[in-house]
């Protein structure tokens, strides 16, 4: 293992994570927010900030590889408002200067457009939406790199990303100098990562502990909702001796892309598949299958209906 494991927290993160999936609606209807989220806040707000918010939805998704770099780079500490402070005083040369090294073929007019154009609306969304929630959601988050934290000493890095994102596993990436993990709720159950040159940005979800112990577990429910499908079965039984790569599933699986990427997502979620991820960078990842899913089943399940 030739890199470095950074355990990062921060309500900046967070702030970009919620930006974005309103702005985007990306994957809402398989986040566990789902499109109430979407529809109470915009019940909330103002149409001509809805309208203004909205805008940002047709700039290119790449922009948040930029912004959560900036979001790393920080002040340590930083707070939301004291971020996007920092933003605002930056120079366009240091915000190229510490973002291009990460990016083949980034711009000097790339950089000016996205420094232009999102802290305005970023602010917005603060006073609107984030600072609501924000007192609620950090103490969760912190607690959670705090426990991931002293974790790493007795798993090691690589089977603590694997336990954390529920089956991210890194293999060979020569240049790979520095992996930063980061807890989230906005994008749960998901796992976003973000490949750049040397660094590799991982955001693995938390939950939000429910009040009502009568409730079936999250985790739960979203185990038992992916197995209750033939195809999914039938893709972790051919996944389960050695890592498919997206053409061989959709090849022996007889599947569309587009439904075999839902089943995909629906396993990886549950915890059920493993996601490698190798020097080719992403959009050539291999699934295999994760055998604590199982255990993970059976202990959920024995221990909500008190066996």
């Amino acid at each position: 293992m030739g890199y470095e494991l950074k355990i990062d927290v921060s309500p900046v993160y967070e702030l970009l994570d919620s930006f974005m999936l309103y702005v985007t609606r990306k994957w809402i209807s398989n986040l566990d927010m789902g499109p109430d989220w979407i529809r109470d806040i915009d019940g909330r707000i103002l149409p001509q900030q809805v309208t203004a918010l909205r805008q940002a939805a047709e700039w290119p998704f790449t922009d948040y590889d930029v912004l959560y770099v900036w979001a790393y780079h920080r002040q340590p500490a930083s707070k939301v408002t004291q971020f996007l402070e920092e933003l605002e005083a930056s120079s366009l040369e240091e915000c190229f200067e510490r973002t291009a090294p990460l990016f083949p073929n980034f711009t000097m007019e790339e950089c000016a457009r996205i420094k232009k154009d999102y802290p305005p609306l970023l602010q917005l969304w603060y006073e609107q939406y984030f600072r609501h929630v924000e007192p609620k959601l950090l103490p969760i988050l912190i607690e959670d790199a705090s426990e991931k934290k002293m974790l790493e000493s007795k798993m090691g890095a690589a089977a603590l990303i694997e336990y954390a994102s529920g089956g991210v596993v890194i293999e060979d990436i020569p240049d790979l100098r520095t992996v930063v993990l980061l807890p989230t709720i906005h994008n749960r159950p998901i796992n976003m990562y973000c490949f750049y040159n040397t660094l590799m940005i991982i955001q693995y979800p938390v939950d939000v502990p429910s009040d009502n112990e009568d409730e079936p577990p999250t985790v739960l429910l979203r185990l038992t909702k992916a197995l209750s499908d033939p195809t999914r079965l039938r893709l972790l039984r051919y996944a389960a001796h050695e890592p498919k790569t997206l053409w061989e599933l959709q090849s022996d699986l007889n599947q569309t892309s587009d439904m075999l990427m839902h089943h995909l997502l629906m396993l990886r979620v549950a915890g059920l598949l493993r996601v490698h991820l190798g020097s080719e960078g992403e959009g050539n990842e291999r699934y295999s299958v994760r055998p604590d899913g199982a255990s993970d089943l059976q202990m959920f399940l024995e221990s909500y209906i008190r066996l």
